[in-house]
């Protein structure tokens, strides 16, 4: 049980660096890159931030590629 608590702790300690690193990248512009896509209706607005989700996916990588190599 106590390593089951450990995990949980990680996970949220994680999630709050995330949350946190989020809010001041939003705070520096980098919510409205130049490849968001926005549709709005009379009720409804979508933002699909396909730039965001494509740099993202680049700095992952990167830094899976350093912290997970062999």
């Amino acid at each position: 049980m106590e390593t089951a608590a450990r995990v949980l702790l990680g996970a949220a300690l994680v999630l709050a660096i995330l949350g946190v690193g989020a809010l001041a990248l939003s705070k520096l512009g980098f919510d409205r890159l130049p490849a968001t896509l926005t549709w709005r209706s009379d009720n409804v607005t979508v933002f699909v931030p396909i730039g965001l989700m494509v740099l993202a996916s680049i700095i992952g990588t990167i830094v899976l590629n350093i912290f997970l190599r062999r």
